[in-house]
C-alpha cells in the first residue's frame, strides 16, 4: 500500500528501577516490540533510560558503565529480527571521559552514537559532576561499544529511507540558544528525536511544549520528545513522563503525564509535508550533507505485512477553519485584515462612498460586515456605505427579505434596483430567448448587476466591494466581468468554509438580536447564485452545490493543493480520512475530478482579479501567490 511519504514514529516511556540495566533493558524490549506490533518504524527512549537518569554518582562506578553496555549488547540481539530502528540512552566511555549519549539501533546494529553537547549546571542536579559535554565543533569517529565498531559524534544523520533522514540530540540540548537540531536540520535532517529527564515543576510542561513546537517549526521537521518517568529516583525531583510527537509545529500526540506505568505515543509524521515547506523556504536549499557530517545510510529490512497501516492522526476536513482553542482569536484576526485591507484602500482612493451589491447570501453578507466595520474604524458615518438589492428571475423572498433586514439593521444606505427590465432589453437586443436558460441566461443577470453598480460608483464617487470568495475563485464559479470583477475584493482569501464560520461568528459576537436572527439565517441558508427563476411557490430552485459539488470537499482539495502541492493520490488519501463518516470514495473521487478540471480551466479568469487582502497561506492572486499559465493541461492530474 502507498504510504504517500508518512511514517509511524513513536515515543515511549518504560518503567526503569535506578541502576538495574537487565530490567531496564527488559522494559525496554517489551516497548520495542509493542511499537513493532503498532507499525512503528522508529522509536525513542529517555534519556539514561538502560541505567535509569538518576544513578547520581553511581555513574562513576565503572560496573554501572559495563552493566549498560551487558544490556545493550542482550537488547541488540533479542531485537535483531525486529524491523524497528529504536534510540536508547546510555553512559558512554571514550577516552578516559564518561559521555551522556543516545544509542541509535536497527536489528541488531548500532548506527551510531549521539553524546550530549549542553550539560545543565543546576544546584539539584549537576551533570558536569559525572559526564562530559561533547562539542558541535568535534569531528565524528568511531569507537568500539557493545563489541561494535560505531560513529561516535554529535553531527551524525541517519538516512533511513529515500524521503526520511534522521537526527539526535540530548534533553538539554533543545534548551540551549542554538540547539543542535537546528544545525542537523540544515544538514537536511527532517526528524529529530530528543531523550530527555526533565523534572517537573510548577508551569514547567507548557513552557517545554512551546519550546518543542517553536524549535519543530522553525526547523521545519518533525520532533520526537521522550522524558523520563515512572521508577526515577524521587528523592529530590520528580519525573512525570512527558512525551510528545510534533509536525511542523503542531503537536500530533502527547503522554499522560504522572502515570504508574510504560507508555508509547506514537503518530504518523508527513515527511512530504515537510518536504513540501522546505522547497518554499530558500533556508532550506538543496545541498549536500556538509563536511562536518557523518551520513549513515540504513534500511531497514523485514516482513512487515500484517502491521497496521493507516493513519491514527486526525486529518481535520475543514483545514481552513480554525479549530477551537484559537477559534475566537482566529476569527477576530482574519475580519481586521479584511478591515485593514479596506480601510488603506479607501484612504488611498479618497472614495465618498461603498458600493455593494447586498443579495442575502453568505458572500455579499460578510463583504458587507467588513464595510460596516471599516467604517466604523475609520470614524465614517454608516451612510458612506451603500447597499444594492438587485433582485432577479431567481430571487427568492428569503433573499430578499434577509438583504432588507441587514442594511437596516446596519444603518446603512440602501438602493434597490430591478435587473428584471434591464435583462429583458438585453435578450431582444442580442436574440435570445428568455425561455431558454442557459449560461446566457445566466450571465446576462450577473453582468447586468455589476454594471449597475459600476456606474453607481461613478455617479456617487465611490468604490465598488467584491463580494466573491476564493473557493469560487478556484472553481471559476463566477460570471466573467460580471461578479468576477470588482474595485477591492474584501473576501478573495477566504474559502466559502471559513465564510459561513466568519459570519456566525460575526453574528454571536457583535450583534443585537435582531441582527443575529438575520445573520443566522443567511448561515443556514443554501448557496445559489439564484439566476435561474423560482418554483410556483417561490422557493429556490438552483443549488450551487448540487451543480459544483460540496465546498467542505473543494476547499479541502484546494487547501492540499496549492498549501504543499500534494499529488492527487495523496489528497484523496486524505481525504478519504478526513470524510470517511460522510463521503464514500466513488464521491470523492467524483468531485476531485470536478476540481481539478474546473480549477486548471478558470485560470484566466483569476490572471485578471481585482486587489484583494491575503488572510491565510492559500491564495489565488496572480500578483504572487499563485502564477499558472491559462492554458495548462489538466491530463496530468486526472491520471490521462
Amino acid at each position: 500500500m502507498e504510504n504517500h511519504g508518512f511514517i509511524r514514529v513513536a515515543a515511549a516511556i518504560p518503567e526503569v528501577r535506578v541502576a538495574d540495566c537487565a530490567f531496564n533493558a527488559a522494559q525496554i524490549n517489551r516497548l520495542i516490540e509493542k511499537a513493532y506490533s503498532e507499525g512503528v518504524q522508529a522509536v525513542c527512549f529517555p534519556e539514561l533510560s538502560l541505567t535509569a537518569y538518576t544513578c547520581a554518582d553511581l555513574f562513576l562506578q565503572k560496573q554501572l558503565t559495563q552493566n549498560a553496555e551487558q544490556a545493550l549488547v542482550q537488547l541488540l540481539q533479542d531485537t535483531k529480527d525486529i524491523p524497528v530502528c529504536f534510540i536508547v540512552g546510555a553512559p558512554v566511555e571514550h577516552n578516559s571521559k564518561l559521555y551522556n549519549c543516545a544509542v541509535v539501533c536497527l536489528q541488531g546494529q548500532i548506527l551510531g552514537i549521539v553524546p550530549k553537547v549542553f550539560l545543565p549546571n543546576y544546584a539539584e542536579f549537576y551533570e558536569k559532576r559525572w559526564f562530559e559535554a561533547y562539542s558541535l565543533q568535534t569531528p565524528v569517529t568511531a569507537i568500539n561499544y557493545a563489541n561494535q565498531q560505531t560513529p561516535f559524534g554529535t553531527n551524525i544523520l541517519f538516512e533511513l529511507a529515500d524521503y526520511l533522514t534522521v537526527a539526535v540530540e540530548v534533553c538539554e540540548d533543545v534548551w540551549s540558544v542554538v540547539p543542535p537540531s537546528s544545525y542537523h536540520a540544515m544538514a537536511g535532517a527532517n526528524l529529530i528525536f530528543n531523550l530527555s529527564a526533565s523534572d517537573e515543576l510548577i508551569g514547567k510542561q507548557q513552557y517545554v511544549k512551546s519550546l518543542l513546537s517553536q524549535q519543530s517549526a522553525r526547523c521545519q521537521a518533525a520532533y520526537v520528545y521522550a522524558a523520563a518517568g515512572f521508577g526515577e529516583s524521587t528523592t529530590d525531583l520528580v519525573y512525570a513522563g512527558n512525551a510528545y510527537v510534533y509536525e511542523n509545529g503542531k503537536l500530533l500526540a502527547e503522554a499522560q503525564r504522572f502515570q504508574y506505568h510504560e507508555q508509547l505515543i506514537f503518530s504518523e509524521i508527513d515527511t512530504e509535508l515537510l518536504t513540501a515547506e522546505r522547497k518554499k523556504n530558500t533556508t532550506f536549499i538543496a545541498r549536500p550533507v556538509p563536511e562536518n557530517y557523518h551520513l549513515v545510510r540504513a534500511t531497514i529490512k523485514g516482513d512487515r505485512k500484517g502491521r497496521p497501516y493507516g493513519l491514527t492522526r486526525t486529518i481535520h476536513p475543514a483545514p481552513f477553519v480554525p479549530s477551537m482553542a484559537q477559534y475566537n482569536e482566529s476569527c477576530d484576526e482574519i475580519f481586521s485584515i479584511q478591515v485593514a485591507g479596506l480601510a488603506k484602500r479607501l484612504v488611498h482612493t479618497q472614495s465618498k462612498t461603498l458600493i455593494i451589491g447586498v443579495s442575502g447570501g453568505l458572500d455579499s453578507t460578510l463583504a458587507l460586515l467588513v464595510c460596516a466595520k471599516t467604517v466604523d474604524k475609520l470614524g465614517l458615518p454608516r451612510q458612506t456605505i451603500v447597499g444594492v438589492t438587485m433582485p432577479g428571475f431567481g430571487t427568492t423572498g428569503r433573499t430578499y427579505t434577509n438583504a432588507l433586514q441587514l442594511m437596516k439593521s446596519l444603518g446603512i444606505q440602501t438602493k434597490e434596483i430591478s435587473i428584471v427590465p434591464a435583462c429583458e432589453q438585453h435578450f431582444k437586443d442580442i436574440g435570445h430567448d428568455p425561455n431558454i436558460h442557459d449560461i446566457t441566461f445566466e450571465n446576462t443577470q450577473a453582468r447586468e448587476r455589476t454594471q449597475i453598480l459600476m456606474d453607481l460608483s461613478n455617479q456617487m464617487n465611490g468604490m465598488v466591494i467584491g463580494t466573491g470568495d476564493l473557493s469560487e475563485l478556484a472553481l471559476g464559479w463566477a460570471t466573467y466581468n460580471g461578479d468576477h470583477m470588482s474595485m477591492y475584493a474584501v473576501n478573495s482569501g477566504i474559502p466559502k468554509t471559513l465564510v459561513r464560520h466568519l459570519v456566525r461568528w460575526v453574528a454571536e459576537t457583535q450583534m443585537d438580536d435582531a441582527s443575529r436572527a438575520t445573520l443566522l439565517d443567511i448561515v443556514d441558508t443554501p448557496v445559489s447564485p439564484e439566476l435561474l427563476p423560482t418554483a410556483s411557490d417561490g422557493s429556490m430552485t438552483q443549488f450551487t452545490e448540487d451543480v459544483v459539488g460540496p465546498y467542505e470537499l473543494h476547499d479541502f482539495f484546494l487547501f492540499y493543493t496549492l498549501r504543499y502541492g500534494f499529488t492527487p493520490g495523496k489528497i484523496l488519501f486524505l481525504a478519504q480520512h478526513a470524510f470517511k463518516a460522510k463521503f464514500d470514495d466513488v464521491t470523492l473521487q467524483k468531485w476531485m475530478q470536478v476540481f481539478y478540471k474546473r480549477f486548471f480551466s478558470q485560470q484566466f479568469k483569476r490572471s485578471c482579479l481585482p486587489d484583494g487582502p491575503k488572510v491565510g497561506s492559500v491564495n489565488l492572486s496572480p500578483r504572487g501567490d499563485w502564477r499558472m499559465p491559462s492554458d495548462a493541461s489538466v491530463s496530468g492530474w486526472l491520471g490521462k
